[in-house]
């Protein structure tokens, strides 16, 4: 059964990236102009640190080999990566950040 759990609250936001801890699983929380967003910490392919990366247009970039992944999806979009990372639904009430996790 999937929770919403509390990671954040939007005023945390001093930058646009946080990083949350669920059960030894980094969440990279990435807050772009249309919202915020959450997916998988760890590059599909090499283990980099994707809250670490550069951000260009809603993509992230992973520090280690230069894939890209789409911080909305959590989609692939460049070699070295060939798979995508999962994304998290979240939501934000009453300035608090929540992220569905199963």
């Amino acid at each position: 059964m999937a929770i919403w759990k509390k990671v954040a609250s939007e005023n945390e936001f001093d930058e646009h990236t946080r990083v949350v801890m669920d059960n030894g699983t980094g969440i990279a929380l990435f807050k772009l102009d249309d919202g915020i967003y959450a997916i998988n910490d760890q590059c599909s392919h090499a283990q980099g640190s994707l809250s670490e990366g550069d951000v260009y247009d809603g993509q992230v970039e992973c520090p280690q080999h230069g894939a890209m992944f789409d911080i909305r999806t959590g989609k692939n979009l460049s070699f070295p990566a060939v798979t995508p990372v999962k994304s998290y639904p979240v939501k934000v009430e009453n300035g608090d950040v929540y992220v569905e996790l199963d």
